[in-house]
């Protein structure tokens, strides 16, 4: 068949716009199954079915995968996206008095809370830390000094500081997220990447139990919302009026 040098580059042109098409929907061959975007994203931890798994920590091990978290064995370095504490330290007021027996002593997960009012972003001299219109409070680690205002803002705990150079406590890089460096702070980021990809969170993807539910809090009919109408839940230290973004299913 001839095809002439204008019809050649008709056709190119045919098939770059059909490839942009499929990358801005997903890679190729990759299965969307979620919504990119949200008015608030959030998320709801089923208490009683995390339980049922008692001593997981799957949900721990691909967040700190796929974001290349390192491991060291001196716990002063230890440096947390999702970690796992007890009821009572967790709850101080809730845990205290109120526990129910089934929850004493008990481990559950915790992540950055990715409040709608964050302390963390205020006293950020550089603007490193900020919250997205979609309520994720995110980081750059580029413009961040280490000066751990933030850290020190925080009233959940959820912030680390990189005492010293994170990479060689990686023991499997995942080169499609960067590493970090000494001196910067980090947490969790509600898997932002994923989402821009419409996939769920990797704690939310592998937990074996499905305890970890994620979606649009400000979407009165999302799955999430439905969940929070039928059950309740409670969230860490509501008297500080920062309103976390996660709930806990009690």
């Amino acid at each position: 068949m001839n095809v002439t040098r204008k019809g050649f580059l008709r056709i190119t042109g045919m098939c770059f716009a059909v490839a942009g098409a499929r990358k801005a929907s997903g890679a190729i061959g990759e299965k969307l199954t979620f919504p990119r975007t949200a008015k608030r994203w959030g998320m709801a931890i089923d208490v009683g079915k995390c339980l049922q798994k008692e001593g997981c920590t799957k949900c721990i091990e691909a967040c700190h995968k796929a974001h290349n978290v390192p491991t060291f064995r001196d716990a002063r370095h230890e440096i947390k996206w999702i970690w796992k504490t007890g009821y009572e330290e967790a709850f101080a007021v809730e845990g205290r008095v109120y526990a129910p027996a089934a929850l004493q002593g008990k481990l559950l997960p915790f992540l950055c809370n990715h409040c709608d009012d964050p302390p963390c972003t205020r006293v950020c001299p550089t603007g490193a830390t900020w919250k997205r219109e979609d309520g994720i409070v995110m980081m750059d680690w580029h413009r961040c000094i280490g000066c751990r205002y933030c850290v020190a803002a925080c009233p959940y705990g959820s912030r680390s500081f990189n005492w010293m150079d994170p990479r060689p406590g990686i023991a499997v890089l995942n080169p499609d997220y960067p590493t970090r460096t000494k001196g910067v702070v980090e947490k969790c980021t509600f898997c932002e990447e994923r989402l821009a990809r419409s996939l769920q969170p990797a704690c939310v993807e592998v937990c074996p139990a499905k305890a970890l539910v994620f979606g649009d809090l400000g979407d009165s009919h999302s799955p999430l919302r439905e969940l929070l109408r039928a059950r309740y839940s409670v969230r860490r230290k509501p008297e500080l009026g920062t309103a976390p973004s996660v709930f806990y299913i009690v």
